[in-house]
């Protein structure tokens, strides 16, 4: 939830995601595979609501990366006009997509994960590979396009995620499931595509066990978003390095580009993790050093940030409670547009104070159809819009009606905990940074970080991130991963 799109994104702004119907279906396989020589659209803007979902990366360097290896293969792929742009975007989540408007997206955490250019030559190939197969045309033609619901890894239940459906569309980012053929179609155009630009695209597969080990180390809950988007085989692995070792043999190259130096010193200084200036979760309580305020996070409740809203979940999926931005340039005209925003019925709206901010306390209930398609009360809520100068928040509680004596105390105290943020430890936290060390005397990758101060508790985390073992022996002048503030 940082500072630009906190303060500026309105409540309307919250719609749902939807994605473009109007471009043509695929007329078959021989149009699919065919050459055209129209370029690729230079400088397409990103979807603006892509934007506020994540948030973009403010790293000049870093976009003009992707922006040149992204025209460069888009020139040389199947369908070049079908290529319109690419996105750096600021989310920790490992992960990269391609949405159906021909624009890719890459997080800042997949990009830290790569280690060299080869690695990320060769995911950019697959996304640009399920734009020029137009595998998202597909999926819309066939309805099958899965729009997420309050949370990204469904942490809410359907009940909480229809009653809470005006404002969960906003977070609804859509992401395309694809079956096994158009996965391997994929892996195969990127293998084919980063070759032709120079690039080793066996690193491919060598990335695909860095997010596994990941994966494993993670647990079931911590699933990288590319692995569970991209749906990944036992035999991926071997098959990619295949293709790799027969493209290579078909260009008539002995040694093809990877490039690991010079992409490491590339992700010098970039954000690792979580960023604390968007804000961050501490012991039971939501702090936004930027935003300067601070309010609890009920007992054993699940949350998750983003650049549009803080969401936290009852973890039955019973009640779910949302820190949003506020249309309107008064309260009053706020409470308005967020109870016709919201569906209210007769809803009753109190003025009060929180922690000294002007607010006013919304209660409805929330009219439209229910699971079984019948009109009627859908949820009940209880909202607070605090005002802090001139941003206005929401704090939106809701559950059903049936539910609501039990978690509406929750949803008070919440909200009557938000309050001006002033400890000056929480204030000044800043986020890790990628941090590109040089080892100077041969030796293992453990003893490297050990050196650098990395705790033997993050070692593992940090070798995943180096694609290495931590019994890796790096000769003198290695470069690798560290992270630091």
């Amino acid at each position: 939830m940082p500072i630009s799109t906190l303060h500026v994104l309105p409540l309307a702004a919250l719609g749902l995601l939807f994605l473009p119907s109007a471009n043509p279906l695929t007329p078959g396989p021989s149009a699919r595979t065919s050459s055209i020589s129209a370029p690729p659209v230079q400088g397409a803007q990103p979807d603006p609501q892509i934007v506020a979902q994540f948030g973009l990366l403010e790293s000049p360097t870093l976009q003009r990366f992707i922006d040149d290896k992204g025209m460069q293969m888009g020139r040389i792929s199947d369908r070049p006009a079908d290529v319109k742009g690419f996105t750096v975007v600021d989310s920790p989540v490992i992960n990269a997509f391609a949405a159906p408007d021909g624009h890719v997206y890459f997080t800042r955490g997949i990009m830290a994960h790569f280690n060299n250019e080869a690695q990320f030559a060769g995911v950019l190939g697959h996304e640009i590979g399920h734009i020029t197969a137009r595998h998202g045309q597909k999926q819309q033609t066939r309805s099958t396009v899965a729009s997420g619901a309050l949370l990204l890894g469904s942490i809410f239940s359907k009940r909480v995620a229809q009653i809470a459906q005006p404002l969960s569309q906003g977070v609804g980012l859509v992401f395309l499931k694809y079956g096994r053929d158009d996965e391997r179609e994929s892996d195969q155009l990127g293998v084919k595509y980063s070759s032709k630009i120079g690039y080793d695209a066996a690193q491919m597969a060598d990335f695909f066990l860095t997010l596994q080990r990941n994966e494993q180390a993670s647990g079931a809950g911590g699933v990288p978003a590319f692995l569970s988007s991209h749906p990944n085989s036992a035999d991926r692995y071997k098959t990619v390095q295949q293709l790799a070792a027969t493209q290579k043999q078909q260009l008539g190259k002995t040694t093809l580009s990877v490039n690991r130096d010079k992409y490491l010193r590339l992700i010098e200084g970039l954000p690792y993790g979580e960023d604390p200036r968007q804000g961050f979760v501490e012991g039971g309580a939501f702090y936004h050093p930027d935003l300067k305020f601070s309010f609890p996070i009920p007992a054993g409740w699940k949350s998750q940030n983003s650049p549009s809203q803080f969401q936290m979940g009852e973890p039955g999926g019973k009640a779910v409670i949302l820190l949003i931005p506020a249309g309107g340039s008064s309260l009053d005209a706020a409470a308005e547009s967020l109870s016709k925003q919201l569906n209210l019925q007769s809803p009753q709206a109190s003025r009060t104070t929180v922690n000294g901010f002007p607010a006013i306390a919304i209660q409805g209930d929330q009219v439209g159809q229910d699971q079984s398609g019948q009109q009627g009360v859908t949820a009940r809520t209880l909202t607070y819009l605090i005002q802090d100068g001139k941003s206005i928040y929401a704090m939106v509680g809701l559950t059903s009606p049936a539910s609501f004596d039990t978690y509406a105390p929750q949803f008070q105290r919440t909200a009557q905990g938000f309050a001006r943020l002033t400890d000056a430890s929480k204030l000044n936290r800043q986020p890790e940074r990628i941090r590109i060390k040089t080892v100077k005397t041969s030796t293992t990758l453990a003893a490297a970080l050990a050196a650098n101060g990395v705790p033997s508790a993050r070692r593992e985390e940090l070798a995943i991130l180096n694609g290495m073992q931590l019994t890796t022996r790096l000769p003198a002048g290695t470069l690798f991963k560290a992270v630091g503030k």
